[in-house]
């Protein structure tokens, strides 16, 4: 007679757990799209029970305010944004062009995403404050923006001064400043083709003139390459 084998070392997946994992997602997929229509400040967690076919006391079994709701739908925007970032400085040469590409995902990501970067990047609700938990994500990400001046400093792109916190700051307005443009007159433009985004491979540029190259230090550095002759 045969027998069917069992692995008694492999736990049972927990349905409870899956299902409540899959219920979350569901509320941020429903809460996304209030904000897409409604404003960010449009949420409620009335409407979001009402399109979920429950009653507002059975989301607080997941959600016990409406911050923790929003907390959980920024969370889950700075993992998504992050890993777009990721995605681009592996495909792109360090340096500049590493900031150009991550730079231009982030608008990309953002413009797709449009209610969600707000929430992220301007903060339009009052008395919201992110969570440590969600912070990390965004520490992340200046991490890796960081690096690439780094390296652009490194590679003679940009002069010492850019290899700092002060120029990631720089960046940041670069940055903010075309993508809040973007969003505010042309939401609905596709990312890098309208009056604003295409605008900031010229905006990267203006860190030259901020911190320009030591263009004596990069003389050096090539003769030395170049070994005696």
């Amino acid at each position: 007679m045969s027998t069917t084998s069992v692995d008694v070392g492999s736990p049972r997946p927990d349905r409870r757990a899956l299902r409540r994992q899959q219920t979350i997602a569901e509320i941020l997929d429903i809460a996304q799209q209030v904000m897409t229509e409604e404003g960010v400040n449009g949420l409620s967690i009335s409407e979001v029970a009402r399109r979920l076919g429950v009653q507002p006391p059975s989301l607080y079994k997941y959600f016990d305010s409406l911050m923790a709701l929003y907390d959980a739908l920024f969370n889950r925007g700075q993992i998504a944004h992050l890993a777009a970032l990721q995605a681009a400085n592996e495909q792109a040469e360090p340096g500049l062009d590493a900031l150009h590409a991550m730079l231009d995902a982030s608008g990309r990501w953002s413009v797709e995403n449009n209610p969600i970067a707000q929430l992220m990047f301007y903060r339009p609700v009052p008395n919201f404050a992110p969570s440590d938990e969600a912070m990390e994500h965004s520490f992340a990400m200046a991490k890796l923006e960081r690096g690439a001046l780094a390296d652009a400093v490194a590679r003679g792109q940009l002069g010492p001064g850019a290899d700092s916190d002060e120029a990631l700051r720089v960046v940041s307005i670069l940055m903010s400043g075309a993508l809040g443009q973007t969003i505010a007159n042309e939401p609905n433009v596709p990312w890098g083709t309208g009056n604003y985004s295409s605008l900031l491979p010229r905006l990267i540029e203006l860190l030259r003139a901020v911190y320009p190259p030591d263009t004596e230090a990069g003389s050096r550095t090539k003769a030395a390459s170049a070994g005696p002759t």
